[in-house]
């Protein structure tokens, strides 16, 4: 039995075995001008196999890299366009420079410790209130998404306290209640919504009774 385990690997699989015979096959002729016109029906093929594809630009000099690969760069013919050299696959990617945020609370996230940053330095008195009480309040949210159970306000001013090294303080700042929050995040489908959908169609059949 001929399997797939013990043939060559294929360079580009998404062309298949047959594909890959026929750049073998050119490989051994001899006339250069039959390898050019060989080399341009094997373009030809690849094209039609993915025809969805035309409108992209330069999908032609695509093509033609693909050919050079399938080949592994050892094809002498005539290129349309400069072929890819092999060197150019064997370079590592250079290095993608992270920045090194260190997030005291991942459910917080690190946008908001920058908004309490903000808001501790915050000039106008009125305004910098309402800054802190819909940080404070979108903490509380962010934390029963994170944890399902409860979270008491006093948590919460810890935390931004905490997280404006001791410049906000919210001992007079009234948060939303939990259970207000809980039920906006229930979705449609939730437990919560069939319960609510199960207690309408009881208190119905009670009031035809």
């Amino acid at each position: 039995m001929d399997y797939n385990s013990n043939r060559s690997k294929l360079s580009l699989p998404e062309y298949g075995r047959n594909l890959q015979n026929m750049v073998d096959h050119i490989l051994t002729i001899e006339d250069r001008a039959e390898r050019n016109r060989a080399a341009r029906t094997i373009i030809d093929i690849m094209g039609n196999m993915y025809p969805y594809l035309r409108d992209i630009n330069d999908f032609k000099h695509k093509l033609w890299d693909h050919l050079a690969i399938m080949a592994d760069f050892k094809l002498d013919i005539d290129y349309p366009y400069d072929p890819p050299q092999p060197e150019f696959f064997q370079s590592t990617p250079n290095r993608i420079p992270y920045e090194d945020n260190k997030i005291k609370y991942r459910h917080y996230g690190k946008i908001l410790e920058s908004l309490i940053e903000k808001a501790a330095v915050y000039e106008n008195e009125e305004e910098r209130k309402i800054l802190i009480s819909l940080i404070a309040n979108h903490m509380k949210k962010s934390y029963l998404v994170w944890n399902k159970d409860s979270v008491t306000d006093d948590k919460i001013f810890q935390d931004i306290e905490e997280l404006s090294h001791g410049r906000i303080k919210c001992t007079e700042l009234q948060l939303t209640e939990t259970k207000d929050i809980l039920s906006r995040n229930a979705q449609p489908g939730t437990n919560v919504n069939r319960n609510k959908k199960k207690d309408g169609k009881n208190f119905q059949k009670k009031q035809q009774r």
